[in-house]
């Protein structure tokens, strides 16, 4: 871990001059909104291929006043993430694929419009509809109430719109997009952890990376923890779906989960009646602890994969929410530090992270998007690789009980 070095705003500028253009979309220190805003390589009159990247403020419902920022390269992804909810990624679509699902939650709810602490905790799913949500960082998992405090579902991050939000472009070839936005959790005697969020995508390609730093601020160490809450439904997800990633261990979150421990890796079609299933994973990473996990379609010609590190993310949850359409068809690939129990069982079983005063820590993922079987089939052997001839265990007793 190592501590982040702040530059000056004029530091800053010189730096992104000098290879780089930088926007600031939004700087409540400064007063700065640009609310509407659009750029393009036309406009900037760079070669290679094309994009454009644009901001919108939407209107209507509990959607009033949310921000999208959209990013779209006509050979590659289009990419819709929300700096009002966390800077958080809505969907990635491209090549025919959708990374992405269809919850019942339609609007960009705006964080304004939520109570967390509503239905027991519960008030996070008001909102629920991205490809990706970050869970943390000052808690995450299952709510509960502990400390004189309720710890509302999947904390506060996913919920907290961005202080600062800049967008850069890279002046030379492949002309990389880097979107930052700084989410802040700051509570008076509480808490003061920041969050500066990056994404990277270079035009035309299918993968895109977050690259996010988090920094206790405070006077004195603080407690942290994230999921990446990352959802994948049509058309990647159909019946006869497989998880793959290299795995040491396996285990049902629950009792309810253990009657789906014989085809844990597998997935169903639609299915009325059927209640989540969540299954915590242990695994296994290559020389520089490296390691990937995917869900791909039956005939093994579209997928999603995440790549990301087992020092930074050391635990992986797999989310199975198999019901109706119309419910939300979905599966979660979840890279941690945390599963998804509440905070005082992940105190008491040691996966509850800290920071000391002015301490960084970083959180590099990758996520690809695969659109035909060549792709799938490398991904597969990837994993084959990690692998190796360990066997994964499956362990039949949840860890722990809620």
């Amino acid at each position: 871990m190592n501590k982040i070095v702040w530059l000056t705003p004029l530091a800053l500028l010189i730096c992104a001059q000098a290879s780089a253009q930088t926007w600031v979309l939004t700087d409540a220190e400064q007063g700065v909104e640009k609310g509407n805003w659009q750029i393009s390589s036309q406009k900037l009159k760079l070669q290679g291929a094309p994009f454009s990247i644009e901001q919108k403020v939407l209107h209507g419902g509990k959607q009033e006043g949310s921000k999208i920022i959209t990013i779209t390269s006509k050979d590659g992804l289009t990419i819709v993430l929300s700096p009002t909810r966390g800077m958080n990624l809505l969907r990635a679509d491209g090549f025919g694929v959708r990374m992405g699902w269809d919850s019942p939650v339609k609007e960009v709810v705006n964080p304004a419009f939520i109570n967390l602490e509503s239905r027991n905790g519960l008030g996070w799913l008001e909102g629920f509809n991205e490809m990706m949500v970050r869970c943390g960082y000052e808690w995450t998992g299952h709510p509960t109430t502990a400390d004189g405090q309720l710890y509302t579902l999947h904390g506060k991050a996913g919920n907290t719109p961005a202080s600062r939000v800049e967008v850069e472009v890279s002046e030379k070839a492949p002309y990389e997009i880097k979107v930052r936005g700084l989410l802040k959790e700051t509570t008076f005697k509480k808490a003061d952890l920041q969050t500066m969020t990056e994404l990277r995508y270079v035009p035309g390609s299918n993968s895109f990376s977050l690259n996010d730093v988090l920094t206790n601020h405070a006077d004195y160490p603080h407690d942290y923890q994230i999921i990446y809450h990352s959802n994948f439904g049509q058309p990647i997800l159909e019946e006869g779906s497989r998880f793959i990633a290299p795995l040491e261990k396996v285990s049902p979150f629950n009792d309810y989960a253990k009657g789906g421990m014989n085809s844990w890796n597998t997935y169903s079609g639609p299915t009325k009646g059927f209640d989540e299933m969540v299954f915590n994973l242990t695994p296994l990473g290559d020389a520089s602890q490296q390691t990937v996990a995917a869900v791909v379609n039956k005939a093994g010609d579209k997928g999603a994969a995440i790549s990301f590190n087992l020092k930074q993310l050391p635990v992986l949850t797999m989310w199975k929410n198999t019901d109706t359409l119309k419910q939300g068809y979905v599966t979660g690939i979840e890279p941690g530090t945390s599963y998804a129990y509440p905070v005082t069982i992940e105190r008491e079983q040691k996966r509850v992270k800290q920071l000391a005063p002015g301490e960084s820590t970083r959180f590099e993922l990758t996520y690809t998007l695969l659109h035909n079987a060549q792709q799938v089939s490398e991904v597969e052997k990837r994993v084959a690789d990690i692998q190796g001839d360990k066997k994964t265990t499956q362990e039949e007793t949840p860890i722990a009980k809620e």
